[in-house]
């Protein structure tokens, strides 16, 4: 039956899209989100349906959808350029074959976030392209969360979100980056939008979905969430007139929640402040100084999956309690790089982390723009400085995230990159048809 419920569903979506195109492009973001191959049991583990449902987004805007006022901005540009580069390096990758597996749907999700601000021409596209990404990514975090209330979640890597799969944001540490960046897009909803009035019922659930992505940390027990919840805190703060207060409650609140956390949370939690006698940490810092090593031979990257060529040791310090006394000396190899930032280095070397952090930072400074050229609430575009500073908050927690996870080509990360360069291009049109005066034939006396 799951497996015919989801057939049913893509079909429908499908037959719809040949009328309304841009529907096309909402059914690549399910399934890139939700990928419910991985959730049905055959039928559509065999279908390449990703692969079939980009080049019908692709095909049926080329063929169906309104091009007028279509624009490309300079970071589409910088994608494209990324695509080219990495596809450079897969050809020369240390391992070929792995590095294989990871270019085909890296091309995919580089190529759909090129492309997918073509079709965002409208506001009314920009906000049906985010509600259906938090609706789809809500599908895992509302079961994450009501499975952290009923079982605390039960510790690092043992909360099954729908599937044992430890991949996508389907992987604890992922989606708890992605959990929290959302909630301020989440927050624009509640106040904005426009496709579901925001009335109580759609406070209720936004409100509900925020407490849910705020649990998915606790459930996961990830380090990376619980920073991500402290930087989203911090720039709550600027969206807040009584800010001392505003913190103040932040602190009040955390600290009530404390005695509720579930204890492998809150043991988790403690390494780091040990990270030195912790294992994961300690992987994590050895494989990035020999990524900075291995950068200085292979300035270009070694391709896709090049960490599998590194052998570190590093030292763990003991703890209280432990069984071995005493400092000890451990020795790993094929470490996966646990850092965006290391990944890219590693993988596409200087070049390709110039061009992706280049990338994201034009993005911060193109949301910052938009947020302060449309701060004042009496203008026309009101909902569009909000929803600009929403998207830099999102694309700001990522970046922290990112730091501890290997996450360079999250695809949902880059719909919300597509998503900003959307929304840019269109405030640009619109500015460019407000000043816009026709000339008008001189009539001179004869």
């Amino acid at each position: 039956m799951r497996d015919l419920s989801f057939i049913a569903f893509l079909v429908a979506f499908f037959a719809i899209g040949f009328k309304r195109p841009f529907l096309l492009v909402l059914v690549y973001v399910y399934i890139d989100i939700v990928s419910p191959q991985r959730l049905t049991y055959f039928l559509l583990n065999t279908v390449p349906i990703s692969l079939i449902a980009v080049a019908l987004a692709v095909g049926g805007w080329l063929l169906a959808d309104d091009k007028r006022d279509t624009r490309v901005g300079g970071r589409q540009v910088l994608i494209v350029l990324l695509l080219l580069y990495c596809w450079a390096t897969t050809l020369n990758a240390d391992f070929p074959v792995e590095a294989k597996e990871k270019w085909d749907w890296v091309w995919k999700t580089l190529i759909f976030a090129a492309f997918l601000p073509l079709t965002l021409r409208t506001r009314l596209r920009i906000e049906s392209l985010l509600l259906f990404m938090i609706l789809s990514a809500s599908s895992i975090i509302i079961v994450g969360g009501i499975k952290t209330i009923v079982s605390g979640g039960g510790g690092y890597g043992q909360l099954n979100l729908m599937v044992d799969n430890n991949s996508g944001l389907y992987e604890g540490s992922t989606i708890s980056a992605v959990a929290i960046a959302i909630i301020p897009v989440i927050f624009w909803f509640m106040t904005y939008g426009t496709i579901f009035k925001p009335d109580w019922r759609v406070k209720g659930f936004c409100l509900a979905l925020v407490f849910a992505c705020l649990l998915i940390p606790v459930g996961t027990s990830t380090r990376t969430g619980l920073v991500c919840i402290g930087l989203l805190a911090l720039l709550s703060v600027r969206a807040v007139k009584r800010k001392t207060l505003y913190l103040a409650t932040v602190a009040a609140l955390g600290l009530a929640a404390v005695p509720f956390l579930p204890s492998a949370f809150t043991e988790r939690m403690d390494t780091i402040k040990t990270y030195d006698a912790d294992a994961s940490a300690s992987t994590r810092l050895a494989v990035w100084r020999w990524t900075i090593e291995y950068a200085k031979t292979h300035p270009f990257g070694g391709g896709f999956e090049a960490y599998r060529s590194n052998h570190i040791r590093y030292d763990l310090k003991a703890t209280e309690g432990a069984a071995t006394p005493g400092p000890r000396v451990e020795v790993d190899k094929a470490r996966a790089f646990h850092s965006a930032y290391f990944e890219m280095l590693g993988e596409q070397g200087y070049l390709g982390l110039a061009i992706w952090l280049a990338i994201n930072l034009i993005g911060i400074f193109r949301m910052e723009l938009l947020r302060r050229r449309y701060a004042d609430p009496a203008d026309e575009q009101a909902w569009a400085g909000p929803l600009a500073g929403a998207l830099q908050s999102a694309q700001i927690i990522y970046l922290l995230g990112a730091a501890f996870v290997g996450i360079a080509f999250q695809p949902f990360v880059y719909m919300l990159i597509g998503a900003q360069i959307g929304l840019d291009t269109y405030l640009t049109r619109k500015r460019g048809e407000q000043t816009f005066r026709p000339m008008r034939k001189s009539l001179s006396p004869r």
